[in-house]
Order: C-alpha cells, then structure tokens, then sequence
C-alpha cells in the first residue's frame, strides 16, 4: 500500500499511523477470513481507485525483474478471493506519480523521506518496534537490487526476526536484532552502528586487522603501526584464543553480527566483534614460528588509534623490470596526463586498486582502449513499479588513440577493493592489454542509499552493476585472471604476494 496505493503513496495519509491504528486490530484475530475482512475494509476506506491508463506502458520498458513477486497476494490460503483481487486491481492501477515516501536521485540513487521518528527510538514501544521493521523490511523488499542473491529468502527473514522485534527486552537487544537484520543482506555497504551496540562489544580494540587464513585467524596488518609495537603485535602472529576463549569459537558465535557480501570481507573486520571489549587490555594466546606466547595486549579507543602520522605516498613510480607501478589511492584526476607522459616508456604498468580511489578513472581507462567498448550495465529503481528496475543502456569508455599504452597492464585487487574501486576495476578492465591478480574483492559494486530503522540510519547498494555480459560483481567480486590468495608464510615474510605475482606475470 505505501508504494502502490494512488491515495497511499501521493501522501493522502500517514501511513505510519495507519500501521500503529491496525495492529491491535490484527493480533488478537484466529482466522485467516476474519483477518481479509479487516485488510478490505481498510483499503475500501483510503478511497476510490481509478483505472490508470499510464500503467500498460511499463510493459515497453526494458525491466529487472529478478527481485519482483507480488504473488503472495493471491495466496488464497491466506488471503480470501476477494482480497487478492483488490492486490491485483492495485497492481494494475497503481500510483504513476511523485512518490510521498521514496524518491530517486539523478544517479537513480534511492532517497527514503518523509518518515518521523519517536522521541524515544532506542527501545520503542513494541507497535513502533514492527512499525521500525516494516519501514525497513520493505525498503529492503521492493529497492534493494540484489535481493535475490541473499543466503536467506528475505520473506523467511521477516518470519524470523518479527519475534526478536517484539519480544526484546531492552535497547541492547533490540538493536542487536537491527544490526542481525542488516547482516542478513549480504551486502558489504550494509552495517550498522549504534552505541549500544559500542557498549556491547566494547568501544576498546587492538590496533592490528585480523583475518582468516588457512583456517587461523592471523594479524594481517597494522591499523596503528606504532601502537601494536607496543604490544609487539607481529603481521603473520596466529591468535588463538582471546581471554582464554578459543577464538575460532568466537568467530562462530559472532557470525551472525559480521557484514558483508561474502566471507573474505565480512572477517575483514574481525578486531571489532571478536577483540574489543570495554578493558583497556586482552590476553592473546599467540602462536609465532615455533614459539607459543601469552602477552596481555593494550586496546585502545579508535579515536586514539585512528591518529596515525599521515604517510606521503608516492602517486606512481617505475620500479623492477621498468614497470610503472600507481596507486589509485593517492592518485588524483590532475595527476593523470602527466603522468601517463612520464610512464610512456615503461615495459609494462600495475595499477593497484587495493584501496579507494580519488576518482573515476575514465580519462586513464582510455589510455587502454584502441575502440570504444562497453563496460558495465547499471539497474535502477522504477518507482513506477516498485520492485522492478529499469535496465539502463551499457556504460561505454571512449578511446584516447593518439596516446593509446601498447604495453600490458595488471590490475591489482584484493577484499580491499570496495564499491567505486570495483566499479573502477570494471572500467579498467575494458582495456585492450589488461589481466587483473589478486583475490575476490568485497563484491558491493553500485551506489549506496541511506535508510532506517526507526531513528537508526544504516546503508545499502541501491544501483546494480553488471558486465556487459550479464555478470554479477555483487557478492562474487569482480573478475580475476590470475587468482593469488595470500599465505601466512607470505605475511609472515613481509611479501606482497599480490604484486610479485603481477611483476611476474607482466614478465
């Protein structure tokens, strides 16, 4: 009703307080034809309908429909005849103009407004806490283009966490079951962060990344080099338990609160669901080499271990073999001509993408293309039929012939690659001479949309982005020619496993 409903969805009524009024009329109800009437007596009270002479036309439109199904509506052993056929004339006559509660951008980016929140949006009432659940289930439901690839089918997931929703006890869990629930999307763009949730895992970590490797979970690098000297913190140390609990375990329990689009990303993070806590230190069972050690380690705030001395990095440079090596994350737009200039001579080039680029790299992308080629395919929301998205025309890159680089290229890529890295991936990619090393990337490609809980903002993808070819890069990351998973005998060595593979690959 809030997106198709012309009375609904024009702002004729505040649907949030429609829902509140409905529910002490539904939760008593036994009886599935008991419960149609209500629903139709409802709907007959928001006003007459009228046939909608634009809604045929969507048939012309080239359409998404991976994520559509309306065909709960004509459940007949749940909803009677009657009923379902007032769904299907909504369906068929639904709202063609500006949307009351949801919008989109000029990048076709969803914008949700016109939603108030209680004073008191911690630990609602448990009316406001469905009301908070329904806001974002069906945000979730009709815009969230990669739907379909959850782990869970979202309708079961609405089964499952409507009872968390009602039955939490205080603000702690109730958010918890918030932050469950974005989990639930596999989407690396989609967490959440509350206080509460700070209070419950500890505002206090360790200041080194952790990551799963071989099956250990192993010190994959510094967040705050010169606070893990203190600790005497080593990149390849394997932990094994934290606090004498065994840290694999923990990983396991915590599972459920650990986001992103697949496993190399979502224990990218491990330090902060698995090490924090509220005690400014934690002992760590650690193994190194041969030796097996105990050492109580300092943890710190992240302000505190977020003030690292800022690094000049060099934007690019030549190095073995006459290689050009540029690092995407230092690079800017400016940079480009007169860089391109000093590497004109150069055997081969590496462009390293495990980071987040300044900018879109179209003008560089073009330095590789002797022809005009497609590259990506994006999907937007179609707020004229909610839950279908409209297939746009492939994005293409032009060609700079006149300086075209004849030489190959190697991307570099890892679970670091995220989002515009991806996208930046992609359109590299289109090069005439490019291979890509590394590893599966974070597989969250296309533009982000804020959206709430009840008073809670969080995040999800809200464009698809596709290869030319129909591909997906959700989830599964972008393509990888040449796979290289890092080892803790490479870490342990200080060895960019990564980018000795690309020297060697361009040689």
């Amino acid at each position: 009703m809030r997106y198709y409903h012309p009375h609904v969805a024009d702002g004729d009524f505040n649907w949030d307080e429609e829902f509140l009024s409905m529910v002490p009329k539904v939760e008593n109800l036994n009886d599935n034809e008991d419960l149609s009437k209500i629903y139709l007596d409802w709907i007959n009270g928001l006003g007459e309908i009228k046939k909608c002479s634009s809604c045929d036309s969507s048939k012309k439109i080239k359409h998404f429909e991976n994520n559509f199904d309306l065909s709960w509506t004509q459940d007949n052993s749940v909803f009677s005849k009657e009923l379902s056929a007032k769904f299907k004339f909504i369906e068929e006559n639904r709202f063609q103009g500006k949307q009351h509660y949801v919008s989109v951008n000029n990048l076709g980016v969803l914008e949700i407004k016109n939603e108030i929140n209680p004073k008191d949006s911690d630990y609602p009432n448990q009316n406001y806490r469905l009301l908070s659940l329904a806001r974002y289930w069906n945000i979730v439901e009709y815009f969230f283009p990669y739907k379909y690839l959850m782990d869970e089918n979202w309708d079961n997931v609405l089964t499952d966490i409507i009872p968390k929703f009602l039955n939490s006890k205080n603000a702690s869990e109730y958010q918890l079951y918030m932050l469950e629930t974005v989990v639930k999307l596999d989407d690396t763009h989609a967490n959440f962060y509350s206080n509460e949730i700070g209070d419950f895992f500890g505002k206090k970590t360790i200041p080194v990344q952790l990551s799963i490797l071989e099956d250990s979970v192993i010190i994959s690098g510094y967040v705050n080099d010169s606070l893990a000297k203190i600790s005497n913190l080593l990149i390849g140390d394997i932990i094994k338990s934290v606090d004498g609990k065994d840290i694999m375990e923990l990983v396991k329990i915590n599972d459920k609160y650990l986001n992103g689009s697949n496993k190399s990303v979502k224990y990218k993070d491990l330090q902060f669901k698995i090490s924090s806590g509220t005690s400014d230190s934690v002992k760590l069972e650690i193994v190194r080499g041969n030796e097996h050690l105990n050492k109580t380690v300092g943890r710190y705030s992240w302000e505190i271990i977020n003030l690292k001395n800022k690094i000049s990095e060099e934007k690019f440079k030549i190095i073995s073999n006459n290689i050009g090596y540029i690092n995407m994350a230092y690079l800017e737009e400016t940079d480009v001509k007169n860089m391109m200039k000093a590497l004109e001579n150069t055997d081969a080039l590496i462009i390293d993408l495990r980071n987040y680029p300044n900018f879109m790299p179209f003008n560089l992308a073009k330095y590789f293309v002797t022809k005009e080629r497609s590259f990506a395919i994006i999907i937007k929301p179609d707020l004229a039929y909610p839950g279908k998205f409209i297939q746009n025309k492939p994005k293409i890159i032009s060609s700079n012939k006149k300086n075209f680089y004849k030489n190959r290229v190697a991307l570099l890529v890892n679970n670091e690659t995220l989002s515009a890295a991806e996208y930046s991936t992609m359109l590299l990619q289109s090069g005439d001479n490019v291979v890509t090393v590394g590893n599966q990337t974070a597989g969250a490609d296309g533009d982000i949309a804020t959206i709430q809980f009840m008073g809670f903002g969080t995040y999800m993808t809200s464009i698809g982005v596709f290869y030319p070819d129909k591909s997906i890069t959700q989830r599964v990351g972008v393509k990888v020619d040449v796979n290289v998973v890092p080892t803790i005998e490479g870490l342990q060595a200080e060895r960019d496993e990564i980018l000795n593979k690309a020297i060697e690959v361009l040689k």
